[in-house]
C-alpha cells in the first residue's frame, strides 16, 4: 500500500487551488494510506533563537528544547514513513508560504536527513517521490528562474535526498473566471493521472 504524506500550506482553506489539486490526486489513489499535515490549521513554529538549538544535529539537554525536538522528530518520522510527499505549493509573493518554509527548516537535520561528506552534502531521504501541487495567479517562464517557489522547494527536497520531483501547476488564476477554471481543470487532470 502506498503511503502518502500530504502537506497543505495554503492560507485560503476550501478556496485553495493547491488543496484542490491535492484532493484530485488523493481521489485518484483511493487505496493509499494518507497522513495529512495542514500547516495553516496547525503551523510548524518558525525557527527562533529559542528553538534553533533544538532542531540541530545534537539538541541540548533540558526542557527548553524538548518540545521543539519532539516536533522535529515527528515531522522527520512522517517523511521517512512516506512513499510520496504530496506538497501544496501556493505562490505567495513569488515564493513558498512561510509556513511551508518552516516545515522544511524542521525536516532538514544534519546527520538525519542529510550529511556533509568530503564530496559535499548528501541527502539521506532516499527512495521517495515528491509531487508539488503549485497554484499561482500569474503566468511565468519557470526556465527563467522566477518565481522562486517551485525552484526553492525542489532544491530543499533535493538537499535531503528527494530528487524524483514532479511539479503540477495551475496558473493564470487571476486572468478571469474562465481562464482560472480551465487552468484548474487541466492541472487536476494532470495530477490525477500521475501513477
Amino acid at each position: 500500500m502506498t503511503k502518502i504524506l500530504v502537506i497543505r500550506s495554503a492560507a485560503t482553506g476550501a478556496a485553495s487551488v493547491s488543496n484542490t489539486l491535492i484532493d484530485a490526486y488523493l481521489a485518484a489513489h483511493p487505496g493509499a494510506e494518507v497522513v495529512e499535515r495542514d500547516l495553516d490549521a496547525d503551523p510548524v513554529p518558525h525557527v527562533t533563537s529559542a528553538s534553533l538549538a533544538g532542531i540541530g544535529r545534537d539538541a541540548p539537554e533540558g526542557v527548553a528544547f524538548a518540545e521543539t525536538r519532539a516536533l522535529q522528530d515527528q515531522l522527520i518520522g512522517e517523511v521517512f514513513a512516506a512513499d510520496v510527499l504530496l506538497i501544496g505549493l501556493p505562490l505567495y509573493n513569488f515564493g513558498m508560504p512561510s509556513t511551508l518554509k518552516a516545515w522544511f527548516d524542521y525536516i532538514a537535520r544534519a546527520g538525519t536527513t542529510f550529511q556533509y561528506t568530503a564530496e559535499g552534502p548528501e541527502g539521506l531521504v532516499k527512495g521517495k517521490r515528491a509531487i508539488l501541487a503549485q497554484a499561482r495567479a500569474g503566468k511565468y517562464d519557470d526556465a527563467a528562474g522566477f518565481p522562486f517557489g517551485a525552484a526553492h522547494a525542489k532544491s530543499l527536497l533535493g538537499f535531503v535526498g528527494v530528487t524524483d520531483v514532479t511539479v503540477v501547476t495551475a496558473e493564470g488564476l487571476a486572468f478571469g473566471p474562465d481562464a482560472a477554471a480551465a487552468a484548474v481543470a487541466q492541472a487536476k487532470a494532470e495530477i490525477a493521472a500521475l501513477a
